[in-house]
């Protein structure tokens, strides 16, 4: 035990535990047995007390020399550092010290010497060659006013460096791809930017969005959609010239930095660069598949700082998105005052729904053989207090986008039967009112028993509410099949709206019950002047009939129109040539005033 008696190391013992490390004045004055016995009664702390400390205490001490020597440590290292008690004792401390940090440990050892209490971590070379984290804490050791080494109380600090990491880990990287993260990305931008504005360069920041990810996962799996997005992952880090330049932000979508660019030229060369490292298919299960991605870009000027730029490229993005996708689009100006006037708008619809400033006009449709009224189309308008009134297509959007659409259209659906059934009532015309379905309203697992209980709740019967759907809402066949059959069968008309502009199939035309085809303004406004629409709503027309529906055409203006249709035979027009959209009591005037007289020209 060299210089020191059980005694001493017992007293370190408790001091160690009762953290007299604060006090060595006091650890020094405690070091022999008989002051110690003066100042505790022997009930207190027996010596064997103080040996079950010794070689039991959780916290592994070592007591070290003034030229640095191992003398003693209360348990076997091993398990720590690999060597044995043995071993060490009479050792350098610095013989364990790893090499690139003997220096400050040395400056810590003197400084522990000179009276001052240490708290440092350490690396320390083990006996397997490798380095381990240690945690110390130091005090001088005194004895009769003069100091004789320092005690070091050491913890094995690897697991919890291990846990820090990993924390640390998750706080900046995805676990998945190993990419960094958004928190991660917006820290590194921060010192790109600081870093650029100093060369006086430019970087550009990237958003990048997979399209159609949303497909690959129902097709193949989300298993292989993250397998996917890994790949897609090794492929842009290989077109980004630094590993930290490419962070995953959420779901399918990454963040990219460009850095020391000269000009918006080398930034579109280098978003060419990012595109074309996807040309190449994917496989997944053996099949190839062709990903392409959109990108919005938004570039550094002035003082912008990684939150603005981040916002920016996202803004750019959702526009790139509703541009049709596949491509980059650089952030402007405008976009901003777009992006605000759409959550301006959202807001005050949810508002507006709530003060009832959405309101319903009705535009006649007519016979064209007789020239009676034979239905209403439903079009909502917003009576917006400030800006007066505002048409659907500068705020049904905006409502898609937000899902404001589902309760909106729900409305629209109340209020038109409420309306008709009134009308009815009066002794009016008992016609259908037609009214627009909405591509998320028909996707409700609910929505027959939904229109159910607002027939029951207006009073309407199901033969005078037409509901209207695109043709994209039929590509779905097998759903869209058993959700319209479940209408009709409840007695309601089903019409395919704007026919033509979408994804016609003559399948679904066969297959599911629907009554009416409206045929599409943009081909009725030219019929007398390009032969092309001339042709196609003649085919129409014919084609639906012997499909045993009915066909209306809308957008009717002119007399040449009228005429032209009439000698084709369609069933139907609407439009301004008819009359205009009217509010609920312009058109109940005129239905008081048609009342079984003809509206139109009858038809010869």
């Amino acid at each position: 035990m060299n210089a020191w008696s059980n005694d001493g190391l017992w007293l370190a013992g408790i001091a160690a535990v009762a953290g007299l490390t604060a006090s060595a004045a006091s650890l020094g004055w405690l070091f022999s047995r008989n002051r110690y016995r003066a100042a505790v009664p022997d009930s207190s702390y027996p010596p064997e007390v103080l040996e079950s400390l010794y070689h039991h205490s959780p916290i592994a001490f070592a007591l070290i020399d003034r030229q640095g020597r191992f003398l003693d440590i209360n348990r076997d290292p091993a398990d720590m550092i690999g060597y044995g008690k043995h071993e060490v004792s009479g050792k350098p401390f610095l013989s364990l010290i790893a090499e690139d940090m003997q220096e400050a440990v040395r400056g810590l050892f003197l400084r522990a010497l000179q009276g001052e209490q240490i708290s440092q971590e350490i690396k320390v070379k083990h006996k397997q060659g490798h380095a381990i984290d240690l945690f110390i804490q130091t005090s001088p050791l005194i004895r009769r006013g003069r100091t004789i080494g320092i005690l070091a109380f050491i913890q094995d600090f690897s697991e919890r460096r291990r846990s820090l990491e990993r924390i640390r880990y998750m706080a900046y990287y995805d676990d998945m791809t190993g990419l960094p993260n958004r928190q991660y990305f917006k820290k590194r931008l921060e010192e790109k930017l600081a870093s650029a504005r100093m060369r006086g360069s430019m970087l550009a920041v990237c958003y990048i969005d997979v399209d159609q990810f949303k497909l690959v996962n129902a097709s193949f799996g989300r298993d292989f959609g993250d397998m996917l997005l890994l790949q897609i992952a090794e492929r842009l880090s290989r077109s980004l010239s630094e590993p930290g330049d490419l962070a995953r932000m959420e779901g399918d979508e990454f963040a990219a930095c460009l850095d020391n660019l000269s000009s918006a030229e080398e930034a579109q060369e280098r978003l060419q660069e990012i595109l074309s490292v996807l040309k190449e298919p994917f496989e997944l299960r053996g099949v190839p598949v062709h990903i392409t991605v959109s990108i919005g870009v938004a570039c550094s000027g002035g003082e912008d700082d990684a939150a603005t730029l981040l916002k920016r490229a996202d803004t750019a993005l959702h526009r790139m998105k509703e541009n049709g996708k596949n491509g980059y689009l650089q952030h402007s100006e405008d976009m901003d005052h777009v992006a605000m006037e759409k959550l301006t708008i959202q807001h005050e619809m949810r508002r507006a729904l709530e003060n009832k400033e959405f309101v319903l006009y009705y535009q006649p449709q007519y016979d064209l053989a007789s020239g009676q009224i034979v239905g209403m189309e439903a079009l909502i308008r917003w009576m917006h207090p400030e800006r007066g009134m505002i048409f659907p297509g500068d705020f049904i959007p905006a409502a898609e986008e937000s899902g404001l659409i589902a309760p909106l259209g729900e409305w629209v659906i109340e209020e038109a039967c409420r309306q008709n059934k009134a009308w009815q009532d009066e002794g009016l015309l008992r016609i259908p009112v037609s009214v627009n379905l909405s591509f998320r309203q028909f996707t409700e697992k609910n929505l027959t028993s939904k229109i159910s209980g607002i027939l029951e709740k207006t009073g309407l019967h199901p033969r005078y509410l037409e509901l209207e759907i695109t043709e994209s809402m039929t590509m779905d066949v097998e759903r869209a099949s058993q959700d319209l059959r479940e209408l009709t069968e409840m007695g309601l008309h089903i019409s395919i709206d704007d026919f033509g502009t979408g994804y016609s199939s003559f399948h679904y035309l066969k297959t599911l019950p629907i009554g009416r085809l409206k045929i599409d303004r943009s081909f009725v406004r030219d019929i007398k002047q390009d032969p092309s629409d001339a042709a196609i709503v003649a085919a129409i027309i014919s084609m639906a009939h012997k499909l045993q529906m009915q066909v209306v055409a809308e957008g009717v203006e002119t007399k040449d129109q009228v005429h032209f249709l009439r000698s084709h035979r369609c069933d139907e027009m609407q439009g301004y040539f008819g009359s205009p959209p009217l509010s609920s009591n312009s058109a109940h005037a005129l239905l008081m005033e048609k009342v079984n007289r003809p509206a139109l020209p009858a038809y010869h």
